[in-house]
């Protein structure tokens, strides 16, 4: 049986992202299973402080007044996000499969988990000043929840969550 790398995203990877997560793996032959959460729960005051963080003030008002993605939108956008990652996996030439999720994507870790041959979790996001800070974000969760390895990467970047 191969080891699978769960990989947890919030958006689509880049093929450098995808560069990043197989390079720490090189010699190895892994599977890759992806999950990308329909996102349209989010809190309120996290929301609208990551956004205007980072520059975002359009959607820091859409949130302010009310405007989350309806559950249909976020499986759509969320679908998409998926197949891009898996694109950019299979252009890189590695194996991976992947799924759309619930909002909290901490059950559907723990049932891939409870699958067997899930060697670690890797956690792709965007830096979120609230949730990261007060270890609320996904990987703090994933870490006190699974009892595995995870590592958290933030987006378009080297730099780890």
């Amino acid at each position: 049986m191969t080891d699978t790398i769960v990989v947890l995203i919030e958006d689509t990877l880049s093929p450098a992202d995808v560069d990043k997560l197989i390079a720490l793996h090189t010699d190895e032959v892994l599977q890759y299973r992806v999950l990308v959460p329909a996102d349209t729960q989010r809190p309120l005051l996290p929301w609208i402080v990551d956004s205007l963080s980072l520059g975002e003030l359009r959607e820091a008002w859409d949130r302010a007044v009310g405007k989350e993605p309806t559950e249909p939108q976020a499986k759509a956008t969320a679908t998409e996000q998926l197949a891009g990652t898996l694109a950019a996996f299979e252009a890189a030439g590695r194996s991976a499969v992947g799924s759309v999720v619930q909002d909290d994507p901490i059950p559907a870790l723990r049932a891939a988990v409870a699958e067997g041959g899930v060697r670690e979790v890797a956690v792709v996001t965007d830096p979120h000043l609230l949730e990261d800070t007060f270890h609320r974000d996904w990987a703090s969760r994933a870490r006190e929840e699974l009892k595995l390895p995870v590592l958290h990467l933030y987006r378009g970047t080297s730099e780890l969550g």
